[in-house]
């Protein structure tokens, strides 16, 4: 900006609600007759011009001003130094001192009297140090400090008035010297962003990287831009803007790469021929690169991610369009925002292998290392673990679904055709032997017996009669029916004698239930109740086929059941038999096992977990025996 005010036609562009402000500003005082001093103050082409012309018309416009000072400095953190006083020559501002450090400490407005080496004046008047800072948007940019002298409140208080009025420059210079600052910084930035974009839009690293250096050359009107990284200590040219191929072994490259190693080493933007931004910083490879090949402008830029070096991009131009600081800046924050995305790319861009390689790399190194303690506490641990792993033995036993059987199940059918009349047992009853376990109706059976009975009579009579009369043949006929008739009445007998159905020995009734069909009709042979006894059990092993192998008779075990999950049941292996039986998508062998110890209160049908102990073995073969077994199986089906 070469205007820090604006002209006389601009100020009149800013507005109606400003004009009292501006006609307070330059009110018509002597001083302001000045056109030099007007011209001087429209045309500062400095912040300090502006700001001594600026002092000198509010020295004149306020009132009898006897000293001035202007301290600015880096916003709200200082140090805070003069750039403008008046007068300027013949005058010691050290007194003000003290009004300044308050000002700026308190951030408002200051008017001391008597104190801080002021002296009172003759006649009434009074000698103050007035102290006004300059704030724009919130932040203190320095403070306006004068020595004045008043012969009343009110005289002071309109010499105040007049200084706020006046302190609008300054805080309009400040103001706008933030807009353009923001404005350039998001120009910038916005710039770095769409350069960094061509970069992020391609899947491979030399193509992202390529895009990159050929767009920041078209921007910034290069006539090559290279990148290179860190490899084995040294940079390595990647890629050069527009040339497809190149080689590393030409003196051009080589110099390149030598120049970037200085940048890389350094981590310092290095620029020639104006020089780097920091004091201090070594350029003499750049020097020889621009000597060697022509006479050419450098700008090294070091990349980094994390906090490391990666690589480094060297920008190249005339001698005659050097580079100047807003290009360094968006060079410097392009390198910023595109050394963590290549980086990532160049990670990603490698064979799996390579990858391995430096993950294996970077954990040793951290290993060995003075730092990264919960790294070496944590290996420590898992290396402690996997040798206690290997060597601590462990008991080996195979678990398996149990199911707890009855050694003698029998059932209860029903006798004959019928209808259930009366059943007062159902499953989980105890019963013992001889005790009822339903009733069948017995009213048709015993209405049967009766129409034989009558047929028996009948025949009887008919078979005394038939002797009588001495008829041979008709008494065989008869005594034929006679027989059949008593044949159906001893049927009917036994049948009547069965219709209660009774427990056939002391037991508990596994499965049945009638209770709820009274009534019902039933055919002959269906099986109404199950019984099993209470004191016989068998235990029921269902062992996977791939540890029937380890599995022997006489081994011991025990056994946890679902009803009684606290409760261990040591258990020995009687029998294993020889036929798998397959169910819910594997195989199994059932072995039998009988318990230690008697238990009163096991019932059939209670399942549980089984674990039958084989040996001691390792832990580590324990738990992998398994998976290893089954990559062995799959490693041999898939072999030719």
């Amino acid at each position: 900006m070469d205007r820090y005010v604006e002209s006389e036609s601009e100020r009149g562009a800013l507005g109606r609600g400003t004009e009292s402000a501006s006609a307070a500003s330059v009110a018509p005082t002597e001083g302001e007759q000045d056109s030099g001093l007007w011209a001087r103050f429209a045309h500062a082409a400095s912040i300090e011009s502006f700001c001594t012309s600026w002092l000198e018309l509010q020295c004149r416009t306020i009132g009898p001003v006897e000293a001035g000072m202007i301290l600015l400095g880096p916003a709200d953190r200082g140090p805070f130094r003069p750039v403008a006083t008046w007068p300027v020559k013949g005058h010691f501002l050290t007194h003000l001192s003290k009004t300044a450090e308050k000002t700026l400490k308190e951030r408002r407005e200051i008017v001391m009297r008597g104190g801080d080496g002021l002296v009172s004046t003759e006649s009434g008047i009074g000698r103050y140090a007035i102290g006004r800072p300059i704030e724009a948007g919130g932040v203190i940019h320095g403070a306006a400090v004068f020595e004045v002298l008043s012969k009343s409140d009110e005289n002071l208080q309109a010499m105040m008035r007049q200084l706020h009025w006046g302190a609008a420059w300054l805080e309009l210079l400040f103001s706008r010297e933030a807009v353009k600052t923001e404005k350039e910084t998001r120009e910038r930035i916005q710039a770095a962003l769409d350069l960094v974009a061509t970069s992020v839009g391609h899947d491979r690293f030399y193509e992202s990287a390529m895009a990159l250096v050929t767009a920041l050359a078209t921007k910034l009107q290069c006539d090559r831009v290279s990148v290179g990284f860190v490899t084995r200590g040294r940079t390595r040219v990647f890629a050069v803007s527009h040339s497809a191929e190149f080689k590393q072994q030409t003196n051009l490259i080589r110099s390149i790469s030598e120049a970037m190693d200085e940048a890389v080493d350094q981590r310092e933007t290095i620029v020639f021929p104006n020089g780097s931004p920091k004091t201090g910083v070594i350029s003499r490879t750049h020097t020889e690169l621009a000597r060697q090949h022509g006479s050419v402008a450098l700008c090294s830029v070091p990349l980094e991610a994390l906090g490391t070096p990666i690589g480094a991009l060297m920008l190249e131009r005339p001698m005659d369009r050097p580079f100047d600081s807003k290009a360094i800046e968006l060079c410097q924050s392009v390198a910023a925002l595109a050394g963590p995305i290549l980086e990532t790319h160049r990670r990603d861009d490698r064979w799996l292998i390579t990858k391995a390689a430096d993950s294996v790399k970077y954990y040793l190194v951290s290993l060995v290392g003075p730092r990264h303690v919960a790294l070496k506490v944590t290996t420590a641990a898992v290396v402690g673990l996997a040798l206690f792993c290997f060597l601590a033995k462990g008991d080996y036993r195979v678990s398996a679904k149990t199911v707890l059987e009855p050694i003698v199940q029998r059932a209860a059918a029903a006798p004959f055709n019928g209808y259930i009349r009366e059943a007062p047992v159902r499953a989980g009853d105890l019963v013992q032997a001889g005790q009822m376990l339903c009733t069948l109706d017995d009213r048709e059976l015993r209405l049967e017996r009766l129409k034989s009975l009558s047929k028996l009579e009948e025949y009887q009579k008919e078979y005394h009669k038939a002797m009588a009369e001495r008829e041979a043949a008709k008494v065989e006929i008869v005594t034929a029916q006679m027989h059949q008739a008593q044949a159906e009445i001893a049927l009917l007998d036994d049948q009547l004698a069965h219709t209660k159905v009774v427990a056939p020995f002391d037991g508990i009734v596994v499965t049945g239930d009638l209770s709820q069909q009274l009534g019902a009709p039933i055919e002959k042979g269906k099986v109404l109740f199950e019984v099993a006894p209470l004191d016989s059990y068998r235990l029921v092993i269902e062992v996977d086929e791939r540890d029937i192998a380890d599995v022997a008779v006489g081994q011991s075990g025990s056994l946890l059941l679902s009803a009684f999950p606290t409760e261990e049941i040591a258990v020995t292996v009687e029998k294993v038999t020889p036929v798998s039986t397959a169910k819910e998508n594997r195989n199994f062998f059932r072995v039998e096992a009988r318990f230690d110890q008697p238990h009163d209160r096991l019932r059939p049908g209670m399942e549980g977990a089984g674990k039958i102990e084989i040996d001691h073995r390792s832990l580590v073969w324990i738990w992998t025996h398994q998976i290893v077994d089954w990559m062995r199986l799959a490693a041999w089906s898939w072999l030719p």
